[in-house]
């Protein structure tokens, strides 16, 4: 199931917020979650819930092992152990055809290349399990010592497909006590209708400019063309992703739940290691928090550590070499960076701060977007000029102003929003001690967020393309 979608919005959701609301007891109300979290999970591909349980019941089990071995052998063996079989099954359903592809390549090798479906939402929940085996292992949390309420925090359905990736630690008392008032229905609803005004009406329209230049051979297409499109595609990721977590953050504030940001306007950064502070936050702190704490990577190996996160940070995109490349070209970045200093990239003028931090980015989407390798040196031929006089492919063409032209306006309104600007108008009103000003913020909200709503169950009607890239990963 996905949130974009009229069933979801108007059945499934208002279904879940009554049955929930007419639980008495807390316990009632987490069973309640997780029932709805489990037929949300099942509802596209019912064998993988299978799989789903199976992750849970197992780290769970980890848990208690590490929680009765304490400060012995055996708590080292179970969280070995654990974090052993939850990257085999990342390896086994996300990773093994690429794995066999490229033996078959290097070695000549015919082995049957595996032909199994990706379990949606499969990275996510797998490092939510990991981060809460190595918590339990370094005592930042307790133990879970009954099995359905881990459950929940693993299977909860507002984060459970594509993110965030939230760690047991944010949800740990809230699973056992926490409370819903109308503030959070409404603030919740209200995000939850951000989010979706994201996708349906800015992403789905940013992803059909995009599919009408890169969803061919790009070989003749003119340099301002690429780079026409590879700035559109930027933007895309940013609002079909930061959108799904904005619906996932307002399901989780209905709920009772408050989950950590994971988008901080990263578009307004002026250095790299800057953006991955707004980008992704929950992915770049898992990394930062459980990869680098590995005593190996000490002072002497920082380096090795640098490259092997951003690897690690690319592949868990996708397996395809262009994540692995997107991964490393991070990685290259945010090595410039610390060698540079701080210093002496404050002393940047600005403006020189954000045409660095731009061309690396929107360079970075077409490392992730292409995985045909061909394709993506095609791109770097486009977007340089070269592929001008390489096949004569020409620097401008009628498609492109016909296209920026048309949507001109999606366009900028789409940068607006990318930037902290809306959100500064918000809090000026709702902020404000003028009971007036105050007044005409909130009425102002509300009335903006419906118009919204009317707008994406429009769109919703006759739209299908309502997955979210996330998804895949």
């Amino acid at each position: 199931m996905v949130f974009a979608d009229l069933f979801f919005i108007y059945v499934f959701l208002p279904l879940c917020l009554i049955c929930y609301g007419l639980a008495k007891k807390l316990s009632t109300k987490n069973i309640v979650l997780i029932v709805f979290s489990l037929i949300f999970y099942a509802w596209g591909e019912p064998l993988w819930i299978l799989l789903l349980l199976f992750s849970s019941f197992f780290n769970w089990f980890i848990g208690i092992l590490i929680g009765k071995f304490r400060d012995t052998p055996r708590a080292k063996l179970a969280v070995g152990g654990g974090i052993l079989v939850d990257i085999l099954l990342l390896l086994i359903f996300k990773y093994s055809a690429f794995i066999v592809e490229n033996l078959n390549a290097v070695s000549g090798a015919a082995i049957p290349v595996p032909q199994i479906t990706l379990p949606i939402g499969i990275s996510f929940y797998t490092f939510q399990a990991i981060s809460y085996i190595l918590d339990c292992y370094w005592e930042t949390v307790d133990v879970q010592p009954k099995y359905h309420k881990f459950l929940l925090y693993l299977s909860l359905f507002p984060q459970l497909i594509a993110g965030p990736i939230v760690r047991y630690s944010v949800v740990e008392q809230e699973i056992d006590n926490r409370s819903v008032n109308a503030t959070d229905l409404c603030e919740g609803a209200l995000r939850v209708i951000l989010g979706l005004a994201k996708k349906v009406i800015i992403a789905n329209n940013l992803w059909s400019i995009v599919n009408t230049f890169f969803g061919k051979d790009i070989t003749g297409l003119s340099v301002l063309g690429t780079w026409y499109t590879i700035i559109v595609y930027s933007l895309y990721v940013y609002f079909d992703f930061s959108g799904y977590s904005d619906i996932a953050i307002g399901l989780g504030r209905m709920f009772g739940f408050h989950f950590d940001e994971n988008f901080r306007h990263p578009f307004a950064c002026t250095t790299i290691a800057e953006f991955w502070q707004r980008w992704h936050i929950s992915l770049g702190s898992f990394f930062r928090d459980y990869l680098l704490y590995v005593p190996f990577f000490g002072k002497p190996r920082k380096y090795f550590g640098l490259f092997l996160v951003w690897f690690c940070t690319g592949l868990w995109h996708g397996a395809a070499w262009n994540f692995i490349l997107w991964g490393l070209y991070y990685g290259c970045f945010m090595l410039f960076e610390q060698k540079m200093g701080k210093k002496r990239m404050k002393k940047w003028p600005i403006v020189w701060k954000h045409v660095y931090t731009k061309l690396v980015i929107i360079l970075g989407f077409g490392i992730f977007y292409f995985e045909d390798l061909g394709q993506l040196g095609q791109f770097f031929l486009n977007i340089t000029g070269i592929s001008m006089i390489a096949n004569g492919a020409p620097f401008t063409d009628p498609m492109t102003f016909s296209s920026l032209r048309n949507n001109i306006f999606l366009i900028l309104f789409a940068i607006l929003v990318s930037l902290p600007v809306l959100p500064k108008i918000k809090s000026y009103f709702l902020e404000s001690k003028n009971d007036t000003v105050y007044t005409i913020g909130r009425v102002g909200s509300v009335a903006v967020c419906m118009v919204l709503l009317a707008v994406v169950s429009v769109l919703l009607v006759d739209t299908t393309n309502n997955v979210f890239l996330y998804f895949r990963f």
